[in-house]
């Protein structure tokens, strides 16, 4: 019996598992080899070249300029989201009227992919027409027709702020959940001993919601790291790579220079940053099992 198990366990994992390795582990250390090669993509002919595409690294400018632009766009990932789905999730907790449908919309942008959220915001950014620039014409009182992902100062920002739009349903998600697990019991007994409702927030519920906060904090981290769709919808890195992030810088190294090794190598450095990052994130996670678990 537990051969026959085992038999029709291999059977229906198999498919699976050959889906996997053929699109993800093989595509990875395709990615490795490649990066120690000067292969443009096409030509089946390529050298060697050891580690000159990783030194390249070291002096390009531009890959410096995503660095730059990538740390921006994850530490505001980190905060903005965060705090934002913590506000709104103490918020709708708090038993407003309405707070399913709230709840609802606030979500909603999450469900949505990010080529779908970048044209809205596209639309939204519209210098003639959008939505912001009307609005602020009625407030300033004269027209309005400044092309937010058109000028370098702004592009980077205008992008990072759909992102986080898009994102901050996702923390308010797992915020709420977060806090369905905190007893009642405990917030009754500090708001008889005196506790205000800012003493009760910032002493008892934001440090119960550590774990939430670890989950929020991992996954803003590394769907920064991969944001690609967005920005190429909104700004394709552009204007002269004042909204380049290495995501994008990769893409356009590898499929618009055909530079497919230099390319490579810049994948293998964005993944190795990831593995560091996800390797911490572990390591927190069994801090605060040991804590709260």
């Amino acid at each position: 019996m537990e051969r026959h198990n085992r038999f029709w366990r291999v059977i229906l994992l198999s498919p699976p598992f050959f889906v996997f390795g053929l699109f993800i582990i093989w595509p990875l250390f395709s990615s490795f080899y490649y990066s120690f090669t000067n292969w443009n993509g096409f030509d089946s002919n390529y050298d060697y070249v050891g580690f000159a595409n990783f030194s390249k690294i070291v002096t390009d400018q531009l890959f410096l300029n995503a660095a730059i632009n990538t740390t921006i766009w994850m530490i505001v990932a980190i905060v903005v989201p965060t705090l934002l789905g913590l506000f709104l999730a103490l918020l709708l907790d708090s038993k407003v009227t309405g707070a399913g449908a709230f709840k609802t919309i606030f979500y909603l942008p999450i469900c949505l992919s990010a080529v779908i959220v970048g044209q809205i915001w596209v639309w939204i950014y519209q210098p003639d027409w959008g939505l912001l620039n009307t609005l602020l014409s009625h407030v300033a009182g004269e027209r309005m027709r400044f092309a937010w992902l058109a000028k370098p100062d702004t592009a980077l920002y205008a992008v990072i702020v759909a992102w986080c739009w898009q994102q901050t349903g996702l923390s308010m998600v797992i915020y709420l959940a977060g806090l369905t697990a905190i007893p009642e019991d405990l917030i009754e007994v500090c708001s008889i001993e005196g506790a205000s409702r800012w003493q009760r927030i910032s002493h008892v519920i934001v440090p119960l919601l550590t774990p939430s906060t670890v989950v929020v904090i991992a996954l803003s981290v590394i769907n920064s790291l991969k944001g690609f769709d967005i920005l190429y919808i909104m700004t394709g890195g552009g204007p002269f790579n004042s909204s380049d992030t290495l995501a994008v810088h990769m893409y356009n190294e590898s499929f618009r220079k055909y530079l497919m090794g230099y390319g490579s190598a810049i994948s293998v450095v964005l993944f190795l940053i990831a593995l560091a990052i996800i390797s911490i994130y572990f390591r927190q996670l069994k801090k605060v099992d040991r804590i709260y678990g």
